[in-house]
């Protein structure tokens, strides 16, 4: 039956595979302007009870109601699938529509079953404390986002595995974009979905991944961090209120060590020790990477500790500071910048950019002590942290020059 210019759908009878009491498979047909696709529709007649002309079950069938109520319904969602992939597929194949139809007629393997059996396997590796509770919180978001473009955009619930076209990175990417998400977020939710199929892959449910070769590029943002001379007058700024002293006290804190808010939050007395140098040291697993952070701790850091040993909320929760929620530890941050005179936008990366910028960089730590303290599995990400400030710059420069022109320098005698 033609259904218009482009799509038409065909019931015929497969009447090779004909059985010995003379019941042939009924089979489907798409056609999009000119290539067919046929697939079977799981139903059986007699070649005597079929009207090939018309394409259905004559009426002396005994499962004739039956049989023509599912031609009926099922070239009504041919043709609903049709429509729906050409708001956003310039050119539609047979394939595409039977991919989208037969996920909900078979028990072919689709997108959203992936996901939920990734997020399952690395469900269980949290459970063991072999993955981080971040890290899925982020797969399960991503599902929901690739549902909701799905039945936004593409205007079905699922997608089969093998229906999948490289042009759905794109598309998922763009969507992604129009949320109001940035350019490295919406790629960072592509590449976990480019993990999730490559997943079942290895798992043997498809061939190949059809978007693996979409490239997710990362951006360098501009990151903000403290300049030396903001960081010492928001640390010996007098301020009167409670809360706001301690979320900048807390601030400070994360400026001299490189934690991040999650594992400052989680920091409790025991992981303060004296080391084999008779310093005072701290250390913390980061759950994100499950390395550790470990870092020697300066005056400034120790003294913020010092004086919140006896607080209330440390003493009864064994807590190394009183740090607030996220939300609230960010809401506050912003009337301490506003207190401290400070025109930034203080967050809780913020204070680890400072410290692999400002605290150690720009003072010639080397960049793979820093990338050890930060718990960093790789250098490359540290180098995302790291700024090559001015002052840095200018450092290094009067280093060399004190070592070319001094006494005994290289080129002091030729001046």
């Amino acid at each position: 039956m033609k259904i218009n210019e482009e799509l038409s759908v065909l019931f015929w009878l497969y009447k090779s595979k004909q059985t010995k009491d003379g019941m042939s498979p009924i089979y489907v047909r798409i056609t999009v302007n000119g290539v067919r696709e046929d697939f079977s529709s799981g139903k059986k007649i007699n070649v005597t009870d079929w009207d090939t002309k018309n394409g259905k079950a004559l009426s002396t069938c005994a499962e004739a109601k039956a049989i023509n109520s599912y031609i009926r319904k099922t070239e009504a969602q041919l043709e609903k699938h049709f429509e729906r992939l050409k708001i956003t597929i310039p050119e539609v194949t047979p394939k595409m529509v039977k991919d989208m139809y037969l996920p909900l007629q078979t028990n072919k393997k689709t997108l959203i079953q992936a996901c939920r059996f990734h997020n399952e396997l690395f469900a269980d590796l949290v459970k063991k404390k072999k993955g981080s509770p971040i890290s899925l919180m982020r797969y399960e978001r991503m599902q929901r986002k690739l549902e909701s473009f799905l039945k936004l955009k593409l205007k079905i619930n699922d997608l089969a595995l093998e229906g999948i076209e490289h042009s759905l990175a794109e598309q998922f990417y763009h969507y992604l974009l129009m949320t109001d998400l940035g350019e490295n977020m919406a790629f960072k939710y592509v590449k976990i979905l480019k993990q999730v199929i490559k997943k079942v892959v290895d798992h043997g449910w498809i061939k190949y991944n059809p978007i693996g070769g979409f490239k997710c590029p990362y951006k360098d943002p501009d990151r903000e961090y403290l300049e030396m001379d903001e960081l010492i007058s928001l640390y010996n700024k007098v301020i009167t209120i409670p809360r706001l002293m301690e979320v900048r006290d807390v601030y400070v804190f994360c400026c001299f060590t490189g934690y991040a808010y999650e594992t400052v939050y989680s920091l409790r007395n025991e992981h303060v020790y004296k080391g084999l140098d008779n310093r005072f040291w701290i250390s913390k697993d980061r759950s994100k990477t499950d390395t550790d952070e470990t870092v020697p701790l300066l005056p400034i850091p120790l003294e913020i500790i010092e004086k919140y040993k006896a607080h209330p909320y440390c003493v009864k929760s064994g807590k190394l500071l009183p740090v607030n929620s996220n939300q609230r530890y960010n809401g506050y941050l912003k009337e301490v910048a506003a207190v401290c005179g400070i025109n930034k936008h203080l967050t809780t990366h913020t204070a680890r950019h400072t410290f692999a910028t400002t605290v150690t960089l720009e003072n010639d730590v080397p960049l793979e002590t820093v990338s050890k303290m930060l718990g960093h599995k790789s250098i490359r990400t540290t180098q995302i942290y790291a700024k090559i400030t001015k002052r840095k710059m200018s450092n290094n420069m009067q280093a060399l020059q004190d070592k070319l022109f001094c006494e005994k320098g290289l080129l002091k005698k030729s001046l």
